[in-house]
């Protein structure tokens, strides 16, 4: 079993070598995944509207769906930077999660909302459109709000989850060579 990638007309996803894209993944039109970075089971990042970008080191866990709107009606694109953290489940469309940010499971980010570096978006949380999540923060809720600042230390979970999931993915890939060689 292999993850399903394409393109959509002259839309090519580019993947680093570096990257993990698992079985059960799909991944199609204008999306860059940057090295060591890794696409989980069931995650759809689906480029046919507008870009998506993982950055290197980020990772997209299971059951997660990105994607945007044309740019042509207001759609703004996806990205993710660097060693950022999207928690399984999650949904972002045309959404920005900046390097080291953090989205935790089954939250929802929407068009224009902002993860910043060393912020939070809670577990389950609703970030509605343009709505930003400052540094140092954590939000919680729907629609999500400030719930508390970061105690220390808190502010890089995500980098700590992202080389996690670095070292995890190669995991998953030597055990899938061998399961089907």
């Amino acid at each position: 079993m292999k993850p399903i990638i394409f393109a959509i007309g002259d839309k090519k996803p580019v993947i680093h070598e570096t990257a993990f894209i698992a079985p059960g993944a799909v991944v199609c039109g204008d999306v860059e995944i940057g090295e060591n970075a890794s696409v989980w089971y069931g995650c759809v990042l689906r480029g046919d509207e507008n870009r998506i970008v993982v950055g290197a080191g980020s990772n997209v866990q299971d059951g997660t769906v990105v994607h945007a709107d044309n740019p042509e009606i207001g759609g703004l694109p996806t990205l993710i930077g660097e060693n950022a953290l999207i928690g399984h489940k999650a949904m972002l469309h045309g959404a920005r999660i900046d390097d080291g940010g953090f989205v935790g499971m089954g939250a929802t980010m929407l068009d224009g909302s902002v993860v910043e570096t060393g912020a939070m978006l809670a577990a389950g949380a609703f970030l509605s459109p343009r709505k930003t999540v400052p540094a140092g923060e954590m939000w919680a809720g729907m629609p999500a709000r400030k719930f508390r600042d970061l105690k220390d230390g808190e502010d890089k979970m995500a980098l700590l989850g992202a080389a996690h999931y670095v070292a995890e993915a190669r995991q998953h890939r030597d055990a899938l060579q061998a399961a089907f060689d």
